[in-house]
């Protein structure tokens, strides 16, 4: 396929080739486990793309304006806000520790000049607001421009107090915190389409909140058995409609989707629809159950579809059917004879993400060995892509990379033996409205573009 793939988020037909753009982050080899990135999230338009990690912190990158002199040349992102979201807490009550790490990223519609973002951990969410600030006021009649107080009695004349210009400053300030809803891991946050109400899952119940309102919500899903050794299953994500506020959807461990609608009752524990693939009894073993895990759930742009994805596969379903996905999609099926030893170390319960581009023609979802794979709907290619520092090269092309399951090795392939499983792809996202995705390999952040000519 020579590098060239899939056509552009635009929707024509043009061939995309992929193309190294930037890397963030340190280059050594010994990771800081607080710097590993746990999720990667663009805004609504594309110019701002923020990074959570395990040290709480989140870090938000702007696009740069695109140069008039090369008008061909899309913005770098630079770094354009950095703030300690959440801290590590201790919860006395159950003698656990609740570590700082972020779970979650979600930005809210820009409304005015300022952004805000929906952050979590496991058991807090906040609501940040993100604003800008290049105008001081000055020439204030009670205070010294060092902020000290003068006396009212030394002021003969009256000032009328003007803004100065100032550096740029961006403040990153918390307006909400949500917190004591959990009594188990956040792994889910999804603002609804009405702007005012946003839904958290856990392993066993749903919360829908109102923005305004931090210190209630409402429980609209609960799994959870009266007897606990009777449970079966877990909520692995939710996520709402991108244009029916009534309608959400949660995945579950033993391969099911389900879609409520808030409509039919305030308790949404009985679904309007549930998506299950039956499973094909020739693949059945011992880890059946864990690999038709869902780790991630999107809904399509156009709300017509939604992506699954379990361990080996991405599905496509359409919400008018129920029985089966439309379209699936093998990751990395080279895997399945490896299950034993993935189960042994673990990499067995990695929790992969998924995602669309700006148009719905091409997927993408991460692997392990750093790489990425595409896929691409209407002319049914796929290609596997690599995150490394060794193609590094400002503009140069992704080549496609092929792993030999068996026989003679050609050139170009790796061979399923030699993948590093500790190097592995497990947030990603896709700029809305162009050609641009994000990658997070362990601590890195790496940012491709397709190649303008």
């Amino acid at each position: 396929m020579s590098g060239r793939l899939f056509r552009g988020a635009g929707g024509g037909c043009n061939d995309v080739q992929w193309c190294f753009s930037q890397v963030k982050g340190a280059i050594d080899d010994d990771v800081a486990e607080a710097d590993i990135i746990s999720t990667v999230e663009f805004n609504h338009s594309g110019e701002l793309l923020a990074t959570g990690d395990k040290g709480g912190r989140v870090v938000i990158f702007q696009q740069e304006p695109e140069s008039k002199n090369q008008p061909q040349c899309r913005g770098e992102y630079n770094v354009y806000s950095t703030f300690q979201s959440h801290e590590p807490e201790f919860d006395y009550l159950k003698s656990l520790e609740i570590e700082e790490k972020i779970n979650k990223i979600r930005w809210l519609p820009q409304k005015n000049a300022a952004q805000f973002l929906l952050s979590t951990n496991d058991k807090t969410i906040k609501l940040w607001k993100i604003s800008e600030r290049d105008k001081r006021p000055e020439g204030y009649n009670l205070k010294e421009e060092d902020g000290r107080y003068r006396d009212p009695n030394t002021v003969t004349t009256l000032r009328v107090p003007v803004f100065r210009p100032m550096d740029l400053m961006v403040e990153a300030s918390p307006r909400r915190v949500f917190a004591n809803a959990h009594t188990y891991h956040i792994n889910s946050i999804s603002v609804n389409s009405d702007c005012e109400t946003y839904l958290s899952a856990d392993d066993l119940r749903i919360n829908l909140w109102n923005l305004e309102i931090t210190d209630r919500s409402f429980n609209i899903v609960d799994i959870k058995p009266t007897n606990m050794e009777e449970l079966t299953e877990v909520i692995t994500a939710a996520e709402f409609h991108p244009n029916q506020c009534n309608t959400f959807v949660y995945s579950s461990s033993k391969g099911t989707i389900r879609l409520c609608d808030m409509r039919a009752s305030a308790l949404c524990d009985q679904h309007s629809k549930m998506f299950e693939e039956p499973e094909d009894p020739n693949n059945r073993s011992f880890f059946s159950e864990i690999i038709s895990s869902i780790s991630d759930v999107k809904f399509s742009h156009s709300g017509r579809y939604m992506m699954t994805r379990d361990y080996l596969s991405v599905k496509i379903w359409d919400l008018n059917m129920e029985t089966r996905p439309v379209e699936t999609y093998q990751v990395h099926e080279y895997l399945r004879s490896k299950l034993c030893s993935l189960y042994e170390n673990d990499c067995i319960f990695d929790k992969f993400e998924c995602c669309w581009n700006g148009n719905d023609s091409v997927v993408m979802t991460g692997s392990y060995n750093n790489f990425f794979r595409m896929f691409d709907r209407g002319y049914r290619q796929d290609v596997t892509l690599e995150a490394s520092r060794e193609n590094s090269k400002p503009r140069s092309v992704l080549k496609p990379r092929k792993v030999c399951t068996g026989g003679k090795r050609k050139k170009d392939e790796i061979s399923v033996d030699s993948l590093d499983f500790n190097k592995k792809i497990l947030h990603t996202a896709w700029h809305p409205l162009d050609n641009i995705i994000a990658v997070a390999t362990t601590n890195n952040l790496y940012i491709f573009q397709d190649k303008l000519n």
